[in-house]
């Protein structure tokens, strides 16, 4: 190991999983440059926890109680200054490695950094569709400059006052589905998740399409997922139908079920 390497500040990973034994090898043989891996894991019922430890990780029990409370649970067993968080879906390239333990050794880093997520569906590297360049909550921060809220589902963060935010250039690889069964899953699951965020007095079917079109046409349309052919088209249809789907379930939490 170099005199840098010896030098840079100390980093831990942690990845969120629940029941994800197929994707979680790749995930964290991306992860071998980090001073410690957490595996997060939900109680799943598959060999995701032992594969975890069978890498090395540590595996800790959280029960769900939505993403967001997830992941500050998560954090919050991570042993170093520097957390850099990864999902089972994703794979951290080694352009990304390089890039953040760069970071770790230079004098002046910022406290937290969004990086980018190149998405591969259905065979193909997503251009457009609002799926590249994508980021979600930074990636790589100081523990002590950043949280989670506690949205279920889609996630937002907080950075502490006079908190610095930077962005990484390279770009972390993300498999969102592996199967057509998968997005189905994915689709259910969020859509209710989703449906306990909104809180609009009066909702009826109209208002379910209203939004699913709405959802179809920025994909589709404005964020050009026409020019990503079929894959394009996929995207778009999935965001109708899990948007209207979790319009539905909210309709169905008001009304207290439907008999």
């Amino acid at each position: 190991m170099s005199d840098r390497a010896l030098q840079r500040r100390k980093v831990s990973a942690y990845v969120i999983a629940y029941n994800e034994a197929e994707k979680l090898p790749a995930t964290l043989a991306g992860l071998s440059w980090a001073d410690e891996v957490i595996v997060a894991d939900s109680y799943s019922t598959d060999e995701t926890a032992s594969i975890a430890q069978a890498h090395g990780a540590k595996v800790v029990q959280i029960s769900f109680a939505g993403f967001g409370a997830l992941r500050n649970e998560a954090v919050s067993h991570c042993a170093h200054e520097w957390v850099f968080s990864l999902d089972s879906d994703e794979r951290c390239s080694p352009e990304v490695a390089r890039e953040v333990l760069d970071i770790l050794a230079s004098e002046s880093p910022c406290d937290a950094y969004l990086i980018p997520r190149r998405n591969r569906f259905m065979g193909r590297w997503i251009q457009h569709s609002g799926w590249y360049p994508n980021f979600r909550q930074p990636q790589l921060f100081r523990r002590d400059a950043m949280q989670y809220d506690n949205l279920p589902v889609h996630e937002g963060y907080v950075l502490v006052q006079g908190a610095s935010l930077g962005r990484l250039h390279n770009a972390i690889w993300q498999i969102p589905f592996g199967h057509v069964a998968e997005v189905l899953r994915k689709a259910d699951r969020y859509s209710s998740l989703g449906a306990t965020k909104i809180e609009w007095p009066k909702i009826t079917i109209w208002t379910a399409l209203r939004h699913a079109t709405w959802a179809f046409m920025k994909h589709y349309v404005f964020k050009f997922g026409f020019l990503d052919g079929a894959p394009g088209f996929v995207i778009a249809f999935g965001n109708f139908e899990g948007t209207f789907y979790k319009y539905l379930k909210a309709m169905e939490l008001r009304a207290g079920g439907w008999k």
